[in-house]
Parts: C-alpha cells; structure tokens; sequence
C-alpha cells in the first residue's frame, strides 16, 4: 500500500510541476511573446522575478528553465536573422565582385583580341618588308646594268654626233 500511496503521489507531483511548468511557459510566453527583453538587465531581471514568483524549488527550477530556454531562442533567432542578413550582404559584395570582374574579362578579351590583331598587322608587314628586302639586290643589279647600257648608249651617241664615220646612208640590214 504504501508503495501504491507514493507512486500514485509521486505522479501527483509529476502532473503538479508539469502545470507549474506549464503556467510558467505561458507567463514567460506571455512576458517574451508580447514585448520580449531586449537587455542582459531585462533578462536577468525577468529570471529573478520567475525563481521569486515560484512556489517552490522544482517550479522555480521549471520556470528557470523556461525563461533560458525563451532567452535560448530568442539568441538562436537573432544569431540566424544576423547570419542570414550577413550572407545576404557577402552574397551582394560577391555578385558585385563577379560583375566586376566579368567586366574587367570583356575588357581584357578586347584587348587580347586587339593585341592579336596588331601583332597579325606587324607580322604582315614584316613578311613584306622581308620579301622586298629580297628583291633589292635584283633589282640593284637590273639597275647597273641598265645605267652600263646607258652609259655605253651615250658613249655611241657621242661617238656617231662628233665622227660620224658612217655614211649617211644606213644599209638596213647591218642595222
């Protein structure tokens, strides 16, 4: 009987504390839901009112409970509020970076490309100085020998206008 009597009484307390418990979450709710503290001091103060409103140690230890654990999600919340409003800002710095630098990769690819084709043009322009280079010393040697048979054609002109030894008569067929 007895151990009847202090289960039945041990289960008594359970249903107590879980009320207690429970009157406790609804005044932490109500406390935090409405216009949570904003301060460690608010806090602080909030435990210290919940523990001296208890009845007892069990329930000053439930209420104790769930004041941390409304302070516990309140911290959680603002730590994911302030992680996501700072990856949201990283995420905005990073896509101006990729725009900044896709930007500076046109103007890069631009130039490349300009580069390329001024390297192409002296190229050519090399290719045909290195052929003209080529055909000077022929055409050198064309003009010497045109300036010996024009100086030899002189030389004969000269010869014909001071002696004309020849009659004045031309056989065509010497000529």
């Amino acid at each position: 009987m007895k151990s009847l009597y202090s289960f039945a009484s041990s289960e008594e307390k359970k249903a107590e504390e879980l009320a207690a418990g429970g009157a406790a979450t609804q005044e932490t709710d109500a406390v935090c839901g409405g216009n949570p503290p904003t301060s460690g001091d608010d806090w602080v103060e909030l435990l210290v009112r919940e523990v001296l409103q208890s009845s007892g140690t069990d329930d000053a230890k439930v209420r104790a409970a769930r004041v941390l654990e409304a302070l516990e999600k309140m911290l959680s919340a603002r730590a994911r509020e302030e992680a996501g409003n700072k990856f949201q800002e990283e995420k905005v710095a990073v896509q101006q970076q990729v725009e900044t630098l896709v930007k500076d990769n046109t103007v890069l690819k631009r130039a490349v490309a300009i580069q390329h084709e001024r390297q192409k043009a002296l190229e050519d322009a090399n290719h045909q100085l290195g052929l003209l280079k080529q055909l000077v010393p022929q055409y050198q040697e064309k003009l010497r020998n045109l300036e010996v048979n024009n100086y030899a054609l002189r030389m004969q002109l000269q010869q014909v206008e001071h002696g004309n030894s020849m009659p004045a008569r031309f056989n065509p067929d010497v000529f």
